[in-house]
């Protein structure tokens, strides 16, 4: 049965589903995004002071940092960082002047590259930036006074239009459109950025005034006024993508639509969707491989999000959808929601396979409202894991490492390798470190990731902690499109040992001996725990990951006692 139809049929048979999911879903996918917008406007998530003074850098960088090593521990893989904003921008750009809210006045340097840095930092930590682009929301009428002769509307007024109490970008121009490509051109050609992404790439709501009758009438050409708008957007599409893919084609181009594609069989949107109301016609951008990774602006609960949900996920063209949570309303100022709202909307989307999630925005997340952040990091993602690999534009996997060595020391061991061969022409290829309990180490299943997207062919394990030097290691080689190599091993065994007799797993379940016992404690080959049960001589076990598990009994004394091992195939 089609999955929207089973969805249709009823929603109130997925519920207990998601309720269950929370133990069930706890493993997570090895290849998922796990997003977060950092918002610089105004210096809502970052920077919090201005940069006028060398002190003032340096606090700027040191917040940053800061924000970005809890991001990591967290879990997340990609930091959605906010570069173009109102046409104005963080970095040196030879088109559009300094945003004000790192130096405090618009059009003014605060002494560094932001977009530099903030790129450096995240892979410095494993993780990948995209440049968030605000498409056609402009500055407001106060900024263009102080931009003057800086600001569009007066560099070029034939692209800018009135919208309420700002300036706005026309869509309907066929140069918009050349324009966003500049820019995007400019950031992905000047920066090693992994994505671009596009915010507000939409005519604007009902609510603002947005008046495009001249333009419509001088480029409509007949046509209907809906078709046309989302045509107008659709062309911009297509030039960024154009532009971005002939200067690197590993960086991805992502977008933040509307959370509703519009409206659905027995589930109405009210008014407020991505095609009909304001022109994106998202789903048709990723059939036609315009689009590679989609963030809806998901920031609704019950039958409003679980429906449009599963939309976006059958209708993505193969392509990635990592919906769009809004945490910012477990805060009280907002809706006060429950975290069990947005716990239950992640349950669901591993449910429905999605390719991953994001958050609005970084602050609430740093803030652990609600405690989203503690519920990440130890729970849902208690597992490190890769982006999805952008197998549409390349699919061939670099050679693995080659004459792999280790120097061990007293306090560390230092692995070291070949640099991979990539046959893809100006690909860089990067480096994945893992290590399990058990040899040869597989990568795929059971095995923790400790280093990703390492730049450089080494890696140093801190070897005064008897946790680590009792693991196996093995090295993997990763290109930018995210297409991964088969491991090369580090620490081979010294000698071969007794395996253990596995137990046996039939239809999903392993048969444990009867005991006088209280509990039964699953840990995966890294020793990590999975579950504690109450104890029993049957344990379903068809819900977890493949890969190899531990078995303890504990005892009304506490006293834990190993049963036996068993591997999920």
């Amino acid at each position: 049965m089609d999955l929207k139809k089973a969805f249709n049929f009823t929603l109130l048979l997925f519920i207990p589903i998601v309720v269950a999911a929370q133990v069930t879903f706890r493993q997570s996918s090895p290849r998922e995004v796990r997003a977060v917008w950092l918002t610089t406007i105004g210096g809502l998530d970052w920077p919090k002071g201005y940069a006028r003074s060398a002190e003032g850098i340096e606090r700027q960088k040191k917040q940053l940092c800061e924000q970005l090593d809890r991001f990591r521990d967290m879990g997340m893989n990609t930091v959605l960082f906010q570069t173009r904003i109102r046409g104005t921008v963080v970095y040196p750009s030879e088109m559009e002047p300094w945003d004000g809210c790192l130096s405090g006045r618009p059009g003014v340097a605060p002494g560094y590259d932001a977009l530099a840095f903030a790129t450096e930092e995240c892979h410095r930590r494993g993780m990948t930036l995209q440049a968030w682009v605000v498409a056609f929301p402009l500055m407001n009428y106060n900024v263009a006074r102080q931009l003057g002769k800086q600001a569009l509307p007066s560099v070029r007024p034939e692209l800018c239009k009135r919208a309420g109490d700002h300036w706005m970008m026309d869509p309907g121009v066929p140069a918009t459109a050349d324009y966003l490509a500049k820019i995007c051109a400019e950031i992905v050609r000047k920066y090693d950025v992994d994505g671009i992404h596009l915010d507000y790439i939409r005519y604007p709501e009902r609510g603002i005034p947005f008046n495009d009758d001249v333009t419509f009438r001088r480029y409509g050409k007949g046509m209907n006024r809906n078709e046309w708008r989302r045509g107008n957007v659709t062309r911009c599409v297509e030039k960024i993508h154009a532009a971005v893919k002939s200067i690197k084609p590993w960086v991805v181009l992502s977008c933040s639509p509307v959370g509703k594609h519009d409206d659905l069989p027995r589930f109405s949107s009210y008014g407020w969707n991505a095609r009909t109301a304001v022109a994106q016609d998202v789903q048709s951008w990723m059939k036609r491989g315009i689009m590679d990774e989609i963030y809806p602006m998901m920031y609704f609960s019950g039958n409003h999000f679980y429906p449009f949900a599963l939309d976006w996920v059958e209708d993505c063209g193969g392509r990635i959808v990592a919906p769009g949570l809004g945490v910012y309303l477990l805060n009280p100022r907002e809706k006060d929601w429950s975290l069990e709202t947005i716990t239950r909307e992640l349950s669901f989307l591993r449910i429905i396979r999605a390719g991953g999630q994001a958050y609005f925005r970084g602050k609430f997340v740093l803030d652990n409202e609600k405690g989203i952040a503690d519920y990440l990091r130890t729970f849902y993602y208690c597992e490190p894991a890769l982006r999805p690999a952008l197998t549409w534009e390349d699919s061939i996997s670099p050679e693995k490492p080659r004459n792999v060595t280790v120097e061990k020391g007293k306090c560390e061991w230092r692995i070291a390798w070949d640099e991979a061969y990539d046959p893809t022409p100006g690909d860089k290829v990067r480096y994945n470190v893992y290590c399990s309990a058990s040899y040869p180490v597989d990568f795929s299943s059971g095995a923790r990731m400790i280093a990703s997207y390492l730049e450089r062919p080494e890696y140093t394990v801190d070897a005064l902690c008897p946790y680590e030097r009792e693991m196996y290691y093995a090295v993997t080689a990763i290109d930018r499109f995210g297409n991964e190599s088969g491991f090369a091993g580090v620490n081979a065994p010294e000698r071969t040992e007794k395996k253990e007799a596995g137990m046996k797993v039939e239809n999903g379940f392993v048969a444990l001996p009867r005991l006088d016992a209280e509990f039964v404690m699953l840990f995966d080959g890294a020793d990590r725990e999975i579950s504690v049960l109450k104890y029993d001589t049957s344990v379903e076990v068809r819900n977890l990951a493949p890969g190899f598990y531990k078995v303890y009994s504990q005892g009304r004394r506490g006293t834990p006692h190993r049963v036996g091992t068993f591997v999920v195939r």
